[in-house]
């Protein structure tokens, strides 16, 4: 008789739901309307580039091409900065009460097509249709509103001092938050009477190509705002560029330094928001239940695509253990696949590079003695994907434990005393976000006075609010955005 087959050993997922909890497909239905091609947004127009060269922009969540993007040279980004620069004569000089009004109509404009936006966000960067539609467009819209409210408002920013416009702005963004990450540079340099000169990333040029519609709709006048796409070497003119009166980079550290050491000769004014290694702290008397949640949203939010994820979890040594146990719980039934699928909880990696950064740390981690956890779970065929990653027994010298991630990977460390958890959350180069959990409002005032951290979160993580500034410190950069200190580093005092 043949042997008889053991049965197959039930996953997490199984033990915990049954059959029962297996969800249907739910895709997003709604119409990403994205052209075929995109030019360039130069003085309210579409315009071809100057080098009439292209390249594909490539959806993560399929591999396959969504459109065609402009590739900008020189001549293409002086033609922005010239109709910029024509263009702040006359928006310099209107009242902010005017200015207001376009802010306001944008705003309403990206709320009237929101849905649009969120399925197009998410097939150009991979994000679950889920963040793109409940996060980053409710997000972009309140950015545009916040800085409505204070184009007349200036004179209140800096008691008894006004603030006056810089010139024309150079801005570049990155791929993570494309259209958050616009509003975020663009709001306030129209608020304070600014016109703008954006670069959004190679890979997610998408959204900010159909920005452009939003900003004709709202009959914003030409040269105000002009997006010019392409890779580095389109950036670079855009930060070289003699017209630009400030510099507003937000990206990798390596850029961030580069940047800073080309305008080192110049008096161009420059903020830059950089990379991050957050420490998320947990202390033994925290709520465990909420903090699990905020450990995993800390970093496995937009597939830990965030420069403040909690990538560093230093865990109190005596709930190790039962927090290790809760994580594992956890992971195991979040839902990787399809970004545009309601369910999907981690959708797709950008971009195919990024996904090879990853994978590479992560087996830098196994081969360096790190314990790997990873929940048995099927990853789409075609595409860019990775399961959720949670490492134990990692020590400060491990690379995981150093460098920027940018993906679903966790590291755990553990400490005794709240001193020797400072100690090791400040032991980074990065000084972007930290996130404290505990029931003592005391020690919480504590922590955050002693983190080098610009954000500090208590008993949350990832909130973000268009009137709270946000920025880093040491490596994760300089300046602020959001709030009055965001508004200051787009004017001068006069």
């Amino acid at each position: 008789m043949p042997a008889k087959k053991s049965p197959s050993r039930p996953s997490a997922r199984e033990l915990l739901f049954g059959d029962l909890w297996e969800f249907d497909p739910a895709p997003e239905s709604a119409p990403a309307s994205i052209d075929d091609r995109y030019g360039l947004f130069i003085g309210g127009k579409m315009v071809a580039p100057k080098s009439k060269k292209y390249f594909d922009s490539i959806s993560p969540r399929d591999g396959k091409k969504l459109s065609e993007i402009a590739q900008a040279n020189a001549a293409d980004v002086d033609a922005a900065y010239q109709a910029a620069a024509h263009a702040f004569k006359s928006w310099s000089k209107l009242p902010g009460k005017e200015r207001g009004k376009y802010l306001f109509r944008i705003a309403r404009l990206l709320q009237d097509r929101s849905r649009e936006f969120a399925v197009a966000e998410t097939l150009d960067g991979g994000k679950p249709i889920r963040e793109s539609r409940d996060f980053d467009l409710p997000m972009a819209a309140a950015h545009f509103f916040y800085h409505a409210g204070w184009a007349d408002k200036l004179d209140y920013v800096a008691p008894g001092r006004s603030l006056a416009p810089l010139g024309v702005i150079g801005q570049v963004i990155p791929w993570n938050f494309p259209l958050l990450m616009l509003a975020w540079k663009i709001a306030p340099a129209l608020a304070t009477g600014n016109t703008v000169v954006l670069k959004p990333a190679e890979t997610t040029s998408v959204t900010a190509m159909k920005f452009a519609s939003i900003l004709t709709d709202a009959g914003l006048p030409p040269g105000v705002v002009n997006i010019v796409t392409g890779a580095g070497e389109t950036g670079a003119a855009v930060v070289n560029h003699p017209l630009a009166a400030k510099i507003a980079f937000t990206g990798s550290t390596e850029v961030g330094r580069i940047i800073q050491r080309a305008l080192a000769t110049t008096d161009k004014r420059l903020t830059l928001e950089l990379g991050g290694k957050a420490a998320n702290i947990v202390f033994e008397d925290a709520p465990l239940d909420q903090a699990v949640e905020g450990i995993v949203n800390g970093i496995f939010f937009n597939q830990g695509h965030v420069c403040c994820a909690g990538s560093r979890l230093l865990v109190q040594e005596s709930i190790a253990t039962e927090i290790l146990a809760r994580l594992k719980r956890r992971i195991a039934v979040l839902r990787v696949g399809d970004p545009l699928d309601k369910n999907t909880d981690i959708g797709a990696i950008n971009s195919k590079e990024q996904l090879t950064r990853i994978q590479q740390l992560v087996q830098s981690g196994v081969d360096e003695g790190a314990e790997i956890h990873q929940p048995a779970c099927k990853l789409p065929k075609s595409g860019f994907y990775f399961p959720p990653t949670v490492f134990s027994n990692v020590t400060q010298s491990q690379r995981i434990a150093n460098e920027e991630i940018f993906g679903p990977v966790l590291s755990i460390l553990t400490f005794r005393t709240p001193e020797e958890a400072i100690e090791k959350a400040n032991n980074t180069p990065y000084g972007l976000s930290a996130g404290v959990w505990t029931d003592k409002g005391s020690r919480i005032l504590m922590m955050a006075s002693k983190l080098k951290a610009g954000v500090v979160w208590a008993n949350t993580y990832n909130k973000f609010d268009p009137s709270s500034p946000f920025g880093g410190y040491k490596e994760s950069g300089f300046g602020r955005e959001g709030g009055k200190h965001g508004l200051l580093d787009y004017a001068s005092l006069q």
